[in-house]
């Protein structure tokens, strides 16, 4: 295998220094326009390339963005990641993309790996299991700015985008109350996702706005998994007040729940559902949530990376910088039949 051409190659070539070499590339003025030209036709001639992490060390700066996502089978995420892509190539930015696969270890190892590989910054969505998140302070520590989107961890000062699901919820309930329903559950997503509380908060107020007792009973958590949800769905059913309808966290579980009530629920009873994130999926589905409310991943990932590069571009004056916190509103999208 043949070695790579060095400026040490070029130099000896041209009986000339390193310097001059180095700054004849460069095109500095203090090399000659013909001595220029002749550096650089035989480092064309000799297939010289930079050395890419001298110019990187150099500049400080990599170019690289890492992006760790849960779930890149999950169209919220890969329209997201669409997005980052787009404007990163736009931006003269490489990414390194990992998933986490919801597993919390798996994420930790991947923000030490993000670390060694120096990237500039970080775009995550947490995975859905992660409780401890010490691992983003290595990242603090190190200086590499992170954003997160979509799935946020409880932490204070942080950078993040997300989308305003308190409203969505109450959008939710409140079109599910309009439609008739008095008893309505919600099978909502591990309590350690923020977005999980939110969704709580905005189904209470819903029910609290318009006059009606809130049941902690009728909130199943689930861990986003089908069988979790099938049991979630079994709890809602055997319900001493058995909801007419069900507000599911997202598309996903709501296809696992519609599914389950066929099994568990009773056959001449129709429970209505809605859910969030109106993915492509709901346009193949043969029994669809009758409404889901949009979280524009699109946005929500170009807003994430605009902000991480905004940050890298940015000189840090003073330590206490201002956190971006971007929310961005949702919107409940009724289902083809039911409009």
């Amino acid at each position: 295998m043949k070695k790579p051409t060095t400026i040490k190659d070029i130099a000896k070539k041209l009986n000339l220094s390193i310097s001059t070499i180095s700054r004849g590339l460069k095109a500095h003025p203090s090399i000659g326009v013909a001595t220029q030209k002749k550096i650089k036709k035989t480092a064309q001639e000799m297939d010289y390339e930079p050395n890419q992490t001298a110019v990187f060390f150099q500049k400080g700066k990599t170019y690289t963005i890492g992006v760790i996502l849960p779930e890149l089978s999950e169209a919220f995420f890969s329209s997201a990641l669409s997005a980052i892509e787009d404007i990163a190539y736009r931006r003269n930015y490489a990414i390194f993309l990992a998933q986490s696969h919801d597993d919390e270890q798996r994420e930790k190892q991947l923000v030490e790996k993000m670390k060694n590989y120096r990237v500039d910054g970080l775009i995550i969505s947490v995975a859905k299991n992660t409780s401890d998140f010490s691992h983003f302070n290595l990242l603090k520590k190190h200086q590499i700015p992170v954003v997160f989107f979509d799935r946020i961890p409880p932490l204070k000062d942080i950078h993040y985008v997300a989308c305003n699901i308190e409203t969505g919820s109450t959008e939710a309930v409140n079109y599910l109350l309009k439609r008739g329903h008095r008893t309505i559950g919600l099978i909502n997503g591990p309590s350690t996702l923020i977005a999980s509380g939110q969704r709580k908060e905005g189904y209470i107020k819903s029910l609290q706005k318009n006059r009606l007792k809130f049941d902690p009973t009728l909130i199943v958590n689930c861990d986003l998994s089908e069988e979790s949800t099938k049991l979630a769905v079994e709890t809602l059913l055997n319900h001493k007040r058995k909801p007419t309808a069900i507000v599911t966290f997202n598309d996903y579980i709501s296809a696992f729940a519609i599914k389950a009530t066929k099994d568990f629920g009773p056959k001449n009873q129709i429970i209505e559902f809605v859910s969030y994130a109106n993915s492509p999926m709901l346009n193949i589905m043969e029994s669809p949530p009758i409404a889901s409310v949009e979280q524009f991943p699109m946005v929500q990932g170009q807003k994430a990376i605009d902000t991480l590069l905004d940050i890298i571009n940015t000189p840090i004056i003073e330590e206490n910088i201002p956190y971006y916190k971007i929310i961005i509103d949702s919107q409940l999208i009724e289902s083809n039949a039911e409009k």
